[in-house]
C-alpha cells in the first residue's frame, strides 16, 4: 500500500467506522499531510517509519516551525492514529509511536460569561426587530441548551417538539440527544418561528430553523460576527465566540450543584474527562470572587 493510498484508507476509516465529523477529518488529514511531506523530504517510506523518523519529525517541527506543544501533541496523535490504523489493517507494518510519550499539555481554561453578564448581552438585542429576535433566540439555545454552534445552526424544524419541550440534536459523529428547553428559550423559539422566520424567508422554504437573509441555512461564521456585534453593544471585555456561551451553561450548571454525569450526557461529550474542565473554570471563579472579599494584607 502506498502512502497516498493509505491516508485516503484511513480517512475514509475515519469517516465511516469512527463516525468522525468533516472538520475532525480535516484535522487529521491536515497533520498527516505535514508529516508524510516531511517523509518525502527525507526520502522516506511511510509504510516502513521507525520510531526515529517520528521524533525526528517532532523536532523538526518545534525548532524549525517553532510549533506549540499542544501543536506538537495533536499531530502526535493523528500520527498514532494512523499509525494504529495501517498495524490493524496489515501485522506487518508496526506502529513507530507506540514508545513515544505525547508532550504534557496544560489544558487552557475557555472564557465564560457570568450570570449578570449573560442577561446584559442578551438585553442587548431587541425582540422588536426580526433579525435580532432571530439572533436573540439563537444565542439562548446556545446557553440554556448548551449547544455547539453547528448544532444549533443545523437545527431543523421537525427537531422541536414543543409538546414535550424537547430537542432533537445531531452532535458530533452523528450522535443524536435530547435536550430540554425551558420555558424562555420555549418563549423565545415560538415568538421567532411565528413572527419573524415567516418574514425573513418570504415566500422562500427550508428545512432548517435559523435561516439567513437570502433564506438559506445561517452559518457558522455569520453567528460569530453576529454576536461580536452585539457584544460590543455592551461593556464586556471577554473574548466572546458562540462556544463561550456552551461553556457559560455548563459552568452555571457546576456553580449550582449539577453532577458531572448529567453535565456530560447534556453536553453530548463521549469522554467525562472533557466535561470535568467545568469543575476547573467553577473553583477559578470562586477563586476570583475570594480575592474580590478577601484583605490583602
Amino acid at each position: 500500500m502506498k502512502g497516498v493510498q493509505a491516508v485516503n484508507r484511513f480517512k475514509k476509516f475515519l469517516q465511516i467506522e469512527k463516525g468522525l465529523s468533516p472538520n475532525s477529518i480535516y484535522s487529521y488529514a491536515y497533520d498527516l499531510k505535514k508529516f508524510t511531506d516531511y517523509l518525502i523530504e527525507k526520502e522516506k517510506d511511510v509504510m516502513s517509519v521507525t520510531q526515529d523518523d517520528v521524533r525526528q519529525f517532532l523536532k523538526h517541527e518545534k525548532t524549525k516551525r517553532k510549533n506549540s506543544t499542544r501543536t506538537l501533541a495533536r499531530s502526535l496523535a493523528a500520527i498514532r492514529q494512523f499509525y494504529k490504523f495501517l498495524s490493524d489493517v496489515d501485522k506487518s507494518v508496526t506502529n513507530p509511536t507506540s514508545a513515544i510519550e505525547s508532550p504534557h499539555v496544560e489544558r487552557a481554561l475557555p472564557d465564560f460569561l457570568s450570570m449578570s453578564e449573560v442577561d446584559n448581552l442578551f438585553s442587548s438585542i431587541s425582540e422588536a426587530d426580526a433579525y435580532e429576535l432571530r439572533d436573540r433566540t439563537l444565542f439562548e439555545l446556545l446557553y440554556s441548551a448548551g449547544l455547539r454552534i453547528s448544532e444549533a445552526v443545523e437545527l431543523a424544524n421537525g427537531d422541536i417538539n414543543f409538546e414535550s419541550s424537547i430537542l432533537r440534536i445531531v452532535g458530533k459523529g452523528d450522535k443524536e440527544r435530547t435536550v430540554l428547553m425551558n420555558e424562555e428559550t420555549k418563549r423565545l423559539l415560538l415568538k421567532y418561528l411565528k413572527e419573524s422566520r415567516s418574514e425573513i424567508l418570504g415566500k422562500r422554504e427550508s428545512e432548517y430553523v435559523f435561516i439567513s437573509k437570502k433564506g438559506s441555512k445561517l452559518n457558522r461564521k455569520s453567528v460569530w460576527r453576529l454576536l461580536k456585534t452585539y457584544v460590543s453593544r455592551t461593556e464586556i471585555e471577554k473574548n466572546i465566540t458562540p462556544h463561550t456561551l456552551r461553556h457559560s451553561f455548563a459552568t452555571h450548571l457546576v456553580e449550582n450543584g449539577a453532577d458531572l454525569r448529567s453535565i456530560q450526557e447534556l453536553l453530548g461529550h463521549m469522554d467525562i474527562s472533557t466535561t470535568r474542565i467545568y469543575t476547573h473554570l467553577s473553583k477559578k471563579n470562586l477563586q476570583n470572587v475570594h480575592k474580590g472579599i478577601m484583605p490583602t494584607g
